[in-house]
């Protein structure tokens, strides 16, 4: 990885190992009971607007524009233009916070039809408390913006530890109260986590941004462009959400405990995503952002790069996750009310989404490398045909395939990942044959992937075989005795196979070392 990478994935992963603790804390409390459940849902409706108008859409509109500018030394411009945004984007937000208090009930008809009576109500509250607080996450993903553009990446990813630690502080400290009403503390613990989140961002960006003034002015070319991208790359990410939503939808109707497990194996799944495949994405937008139009080939140079390093990481992790995912989903979750059959689930869920982790991880390095080439339309078009095929085969494997095997239908949760994993790899290849004819060929060279695969499997077998040998050992003793031949197998095999990228890895630590 190149060292803005790093610095990404640094943050990342502090603020993942936050979220893993947050979730183990969660998962003592509430277990995967319907309480679980509420809370569950109760996050993802929300999320939905911080999702949308959030992180992925400022990426993809926002520093194109405000990156370029800064690098063509317009300093005055851009702050001129990240006041500007910021005035629209907290305007909108605030109306899209109140619609969305006002219209909870009607939301959770639509998002979770299948919680009646108390969870349903219990569901309602939960969520017009935590609508504030999104509403505030989504202005720290505006900071975000600034921060990475000016590449400050380290605060941009490591400041959701806040939030976590809220979350975690509140849960600890009503522990004793009855589920419900714990829900509800831990949800007000949510918001004041998110105005706190914000609060250690904003110094940073008036540093950085002199003269930062927040002012409703669409009057200027570069706000236009920033909303006219917005507009492709926010739909975009609707229809990516639809996906997500859906599959809550499905959940709701697959039992107690399907949707709490849902989200469990997707703090899971989305650790090697953020950690590889964002940290590479986010580094490169704003230094592609820069070169496209100037020096493509560069940015093919860029893409091409990005992708070796993302899937170096991946490879491993989609292995790990299909092979030795109930060692790490104990090892993170398994206390209190959370039993080893809730772990074996949430393995189940896990390995589905590791059907299509590595096209996801790439497939975000592609869509950056569109957004920095002005281009969001094109993703849409692939963003809508992976929602069409999650949607029909999501239907397909969570209702249709657990009674022609004849086993229990919460087991199609998982089915409900692996249909989304399918239809992921479907959009990569579209994402990657449009780059390719605008920029020319760009892909891993198929010996690479090879020796990655061939030191995973080395590396699961013998991972499997530590596994049988430590027995019902405590889940953490497990993980350790698991997880650290499995890692120290799978760079001993790249580097013996002369993987460039374990080299350059290693490398790196080694000179920091020294």
């Amino acid at each position: 990885m190149t060292a803005n990478a790093l610095l990404v994935a640094a943050g990342i992963f502090i603020s993942k190992i936050a979220g893993l603790v947050r979730g183990r804390v969660l998962a003592h409390y509430f277990g995967q009971k319907d309480v679980a459940d509420a809370f569950t849902a109760a996050l993802r409706i929300p999320n939905l607007l911080q999702n949308l108008f959030g992180e992925g859409a400022l990426s993809g509109s926002f520093i194109p524009v405000y990156a370029a500018l800064v690098a063509r030394r317009q300093d005055r411009v851009a702050s001129a233009v990240a006041g500007a945004v910021a005035a629209i984007l907290g305007l909108v937000t605030a109306v899209l916070v109140l619609l969305g208090v006002l219209a909870t009930p009607l939301l959770i008809s639509l998002i979770a039809p299948g919680f009646l009576g108390d969870k349903r109500d219990l569901t309602i509250t939960l969520v017009q408390i935590l609508f504030p607080g999104t509403g505030l996450l989504v202005m720290s993903a505006w900071c975000l913006g600034i921060l990475n553009s000016h590449h400050r990446f380290l605060l941009s990813y490591a400041a959701p530890v806040v939030w976590n630690a809220a979350i975690i502080a509140t849960a600890i400290a009503f522990g004793g109260l009855a589920l419900p009403r714990l829900a509800v503390y831990v949800a007000w613990g949510s918001v004041v986590g998110s105005a706190l989140q914000v609060a250690v961002m904003v110094p940073p960006v008036v540093r950085l941004a002199p003269g930062l003034r927040l002012r409703l002015d669409t009057t200027s070319e570069h706000v236009r462009s920033v909303i006219r991208n917005f507009t492709s790359v926010f739909l975009s990410r609707g229809v990516v959400q639809i996906s997500a939503y859906v599959d809550q939808i499905l959940a709701s109707y697959l039992g107690t405990g399907a949707a709490a497990a849902l989200l469990n194996a997707g703090t899971l799944y989305t650790l090697p995503v953020s950690l590889f495949g964002m940290s590479v994405s986010a580094a490169e937008l704003p230094a592609m952002s820069g070169e496209a139009g100037i020096d493509n080939e560069r940015v093919r140079a860029r893409l091409n790069a990005g992708l070796r390093q993302i899937a170096y990481f991946v490879v491993p992790s989609a292995v790990a996750f299909i092979a030795l995912g109930d060692v790490v989903a104990s090892a993170l979750f398994q206390t209190g009310r959370f039993t080893r059959d809730d772990a074996v689930f949430v393995w189940a869920i896990v390995a589905g989404s590791s059907v299509g982790l590595l096209a996801s991880t790439l497939g975000r390095l592609y869509s950056s490398t569109f957004y920095a080439l002005r281009d969001t339309a094109t993703p849409l078009r692939f963003a809508i045909v992976r929602v069409v095929l999650t949607v029909t085969l999501g239907l397909l494997f969570a209702f249709r395939l657990p009674p022609l095997f004849g086993i229990d239908i919460r087991w199609g949760t998982a089915g409900l990942t692996a249909s989304a994993g399918i239809a992921g790899w479907i959009e990569f290849l579209l994402l990657r044959r449009g780059i390719t004819a605008r920029l020319g060929p760009t892909r891993i060279p198929a010996m690479t992937l090879a020796r990655l695969w061939l030191a995973a499997l080395a590396a699961a077998a013998v991972g499997w075989a530590a596994k049988l040998l430590v027995g019902t050992a405590h889940p953490l003793i497990t993980a350790v005795a698991v997880l650290a031949p499995y890692g120290a197998v799978y760079i001993g095999m790249t580097l013996l196979l002369r993987v460039p990228e374990a080299h350059g890895a290693l490398g790196r630590v080694w000179r920091r070392r020294r």
